[in-house]
């Protein structure tokens, strides 16, 4: 009988854990990805360094790689895609620089360019295809903003528009292009970490802002929250960590329910450094990072294990049920949740 009873409340367990698997789609392309844009279950777009740029038209099966002419080893941290043939690309690091593409890749052109030696660029989010926002580490206390209101053609300096200076030795991350989260309608919250950490959150395409507290695990360089997602205007999570020490998971996911003025932590936290995260849908997370990915079942309050893989980002289609992972060599997984 006791067996019984052990193997009823134990089948659970084992059939989640098997319903969960990783299948490789493609490797071994000399770039670490960490720009990622599943547009459906057919198109998907990655970036990462040595300039490289993946495309897929067929769920995955086959992939195109590219590197743009004059911009040899750089960094593109995003990616933003809005179908097989239009795409936008940023770099971190000086020059910075946002190109385009409107023919699948097969060319593409500059819409800016900074060679401010501190310019560094963070991550980009577009609230349709037509209006977007670029962020990126301070200069002189201030976080840099960008916003496109033609698709990527053009982009304005609306730094001013945030009035807050950023604290000494506070910044953000570009693991995944994932600090800044956009929703329809000009929400906009951008995280930063270092030596503080701050969620600014814009409710108008970036015209005005507001600075919320992140009690996240902070003050070093190396922590902070290194990915957030919202599933909508008020239920959000993030994800963080020490990033030189991707193993340990002390205070690393938070999850806040009013847009993220406030933030709690979970019932059981992720396993380790994150540098991605995604709502699959209102009950399901993924989290992933260089020691592995964890699912989440019930809103984020607690996670499984399911992967030591090391991965760099995580995102679900925008229109459609497919999960992609990428990181290192130029790896790019499925992942299968068995639904």
């Amino acid at each position: 009988m006791k067996k019984l009873i052990w193997c009823l409340l134990m089948a659970p367990f084992f059939c989640a854990a098997q319903s969960f698997s990783i299948k490789l789609l493609t490797e071994g392309t000399k770039t670490s990805i960490r720009g990622l844009s599943v547009v459906s279950d057919q198109v998907i777009w990655v970036s990462g360094s040595n300039s490289s740029i993946g495309k897929s038209t067929d769920g995955g099966a086959t992939w195109k790689w590219m590197q743009p002419k004059g911009y040899a080893k750089l960094d593109f941290r995003d990616i933003e895609a809005f179908d097989d043939q239009n795409a936008v690309i940023v770099n971190a690091g000086s020059p910075a620089y946002i190109l385009k593409t409107t023919d699948g890749g097969e060319s593409w052109t500059e819409h800016y360019k900074n060679v401010d030696t501190a310019i560094f660029l963070d991550g980009a989010g577009f609230w349709d295809k037509s209006k977007g926002i670029i962020f990126g580490d301070p200069i002189n206390n201030k976080l840099q903003l960008l916003k496109t209101t033609d698709a990527g053609k053009s982009w304005q300096d609306v730094t001013a528009n945030l009035k807050s200076s950023l604290a000494k030795g506070e910044a953000s991350f570009a693991a995944s292009g994932t600090t800044v989260k956009t929703l329809p309608g000009g929400k906009t919250w951008i995280a930063t970490g270092g030596t503080v950490s701050n969620i600014y959150f814009s409710p108008d395409y970036g015209a005005s802002w507001q600075v919320f507290k992140c009690p996240i695990i902070q003050g070093e360089n190396s922590t902070g929250p290194f990915s957030i997602d919202f599933l909508n205007d008020k239920i959000g999570v993030a994800v963080g960590g020490n990033y030189v020490k991707d193993k340990e998971n002390t205070n690393n996911v938070l999850l806040t329910n009013d847009g993220g003025k406030t933030w709690q932590k979970p019932a059981s936290p992720v396993f380790g450094y994150r540098s991605g995260v995604t709502y699959i849908n209102t009950k399901t997370l993924i989290a992933t990072g260089t020691s592995g990915t964890d699912i989440s079942t019930d809103g984020g309050q607690n996670w499984k294990h399911i992967s030591d893989k090391s991965f760099n980002a995580v995102q679900k289609a925008k229109k459609g049920k497919l999960l992609i992972l990428a990181g290192e060599k130029g790896s790019v997984y499925q992942l299968d949740t068995g639904k």
